[in-house]
């Protein structure tokens, strides 16, 4: 069973920085596609971009486009959201999830299967 476990989260003040971290056990996270989403209250989830697992391409939704950057350590089975000029607006619960994909990825949710827990992200002075 794929397990994921995302970490990093807390308070940063807006134009701050994070980064957040999603690590798997159970799989080697280089074979999946891994997805970033996140969650504000009372609001639907959305994504945030993905990274995939055929070639580490890379694609982000148009408002952290340029700010946020997803990479991955293969040697720590871990992939990072690095999140920079944050907004109160990037306030959300943020998850990473995983599937297996060919080509390049897209960040839907109906694309992912395996989905961590969230860690909560508050932009706020």
């Amino acid at each position: 069973q794929v397990q994921l476990v995302e970490s990093g989260g807390g308070l940063v003040q807006p134009g701050g920085s994070m980064r957040l971290s999603c690590t798997a056990s159970r799989f080697t996270l280089d074979s999946y596609a891994i997805g970033w989403f996140r969650q504000a209250p009372g609001k639907e989830r959305e994504g945030v971009g993905c990274i995939s697992n055929s070639d580490g391409s890379t694609y982000y939704v148009d408002s952290v486009k340029g700010r946020f950057t997803i990479s991955k350590d293969n040697a720590k089975n871990t992939v990072y959201l690095q999140m920079n000029s944050l907004k109160p607006e990037d306030t959300a619960v943020y998850y990473c999830a995983a599937d297996y994909m060919e080509g390049a990825c897209l960040p839907l949710a109906s694309h992912f299967a395996s989905w961590g827990q969230g860690t909560q992200v508050t932009v706020s002075s």
